[in-house]
């Protein structure tokens, strides 16, 4: 038997990882529980949850879902994932706090000098955390499989291609899909999706 390792969303929580079981027969499905305030929190929390399952494990492919897809390969770059699928990922963090910047009029000399803004939309930006992801920059070289929605509103298809095409990946989209797969035909899109490619 092996174990499959699952890292949440955003506001996600490590028990989803129960709803992937049906999807991973003869695997145990391991959810991460990790802070994901701030990504070197959040790297450290995933890498000690993976070496845990890796210790009892010969094999260990990773699901990640939204921007647990960024924190997982900041903190899984080096070790023996056996595989990766990600849902709808983030994959490129500095673009998505520069396009969350743009989208609040926020220039990067108002962030440096305040360290944090708090959008109209609820959202904090950070100083600290943009210089981070810029100083700190991904290196993934495990297998992976994307499935990406057509709708996505956080990932740009430009930024899935060009991740695609510089990497071992493949690519699985859901053209009427979200984000946020939630929908009973998204659902089953997903599930069907992990079934095909979690081997």
């Amino acid at each position: 038997m092996r174990c499959v390792l699952y890292v949440h969303g955003m506001g996600g929580s490590p028990r989803e990882a129960e709803s992937f079981r049906k999807d991973c027969p003869g695997c145990e499905v391991v959810g991460a529980e990790y802070d994901g305030s701030f990504p070197s929190v959040a790297r450290d929390g995933i890498r000690s949850a993976y070496d845990s399952v890796r210790a009892e494990y010969d094999s260990v492919p990773v699901i990640a879902n939204s921007i647990g897809a960024y924190f997982t390969m900041l903190a899984l770059h080096g070790r023996d994932v056996a595989k990766a699928l990600f849902i709808s990922p983030v994959l490129d963090m500095e673009r998505v706090i520069l396009d969350m910047m743009r989208r609040a009029g926020v220039s990067e000399d108002e962030l440096r000098q305040k360290g944090e803004i708090l959008t109209a939309s609820g959202e904090i930006l950070s100083w600290e955390y943009l210089s981070f992801v810029r100083e700190n920059p991904v290196t993934w070289n495990v297998s992976t499989e994307i499935l990406y929605a057509g709708h996505d509103s956080i990932t740009p298809r430009e930024t899935v291609d060009e991740f695609v095409s510089k990497h071992d990946a493949g690519l699985t989209v859901m053209e009427d899909g979200e984000h946020w797969f939630h929908t009973e035909e998204q659902v089953a899109f997903l599930d069907g999706w992990i079934r095909r490619v979690i081997s």
